[in-house]
């Protein structure tokens, strides 16, 4: 790897999608390792992974018919949710005086795009939260944070989310 100047910060990704359990953990990141310093030690990439119009669709096999109507709707309502998912992260930043951000939105499945992105940006720390599965629905729908955890080339953070109390 090469050598960097002294000024060069290092990289945090912290992935954001459209979950409580995004938010909690980046407003986490910023008040652990930005808000608190006069100047950070890390240069921060927010990075959502936008889905697919097939793979939101579920289309796996042969088009269905019908569908060369139906995907350029369901990626323009995926384009949408993509924006708002980057303005509100920009947002919690901003409200933390944040604002050395670099955003990105890539589409593909979330465990490649952030192990991917770790790779681009030579990343220190992968941030991610911990949307809490239970044993079986991680299992059947793959847990990001345990792929990142085994994959990318860098520490990876999982922020949970306090329990509540009922």
């Amino acid at each position: 790897m090469a050598t960097s100047s002294s000024d060069e910060k290092q990289v945090m990704i912290v992935a954001v999608d459209d979950s409580e359990h995004s938010s909690y953990a980046l407003q986490w990141t910023l008040d652990h390792f930005f808000t608190p310093l006069p100047n950070p030690i890390f240069k921060l990439v927010l990075l959502h992974a936008k889905p697919s119009a097939t793979s939101a669709v579920g289309l796996a096999g042969p088009v269905y018919a019908g569908a060369a109507e139906v995907l350029p709707i369901v990626d323009s309502d995926l384009r949408k949710i993509a924006a708002r998912v980057v303005d509100n992260a920009k947002q919690i930043c901003a409200k933390r005086s944040v604002t050395d951000v670099i955003t990105e939105v890539v589409e593909g499945d979330p465990r490649n795009v952030l192990c991917d992105a770790v790779e681009k940006y030579h990343a220190s720390i992968l941030v991610v939260g911990s949307h809490g599965y239970g044993a079986i629905k991680r299992a059947v729908l793959g847990s990001v944070s345990d792929y990142c955890a085994h994959h990318a080339h860098c520490t990876v953070m999982i922020v949970k989310r306090p329990k509540t109390k009922h």
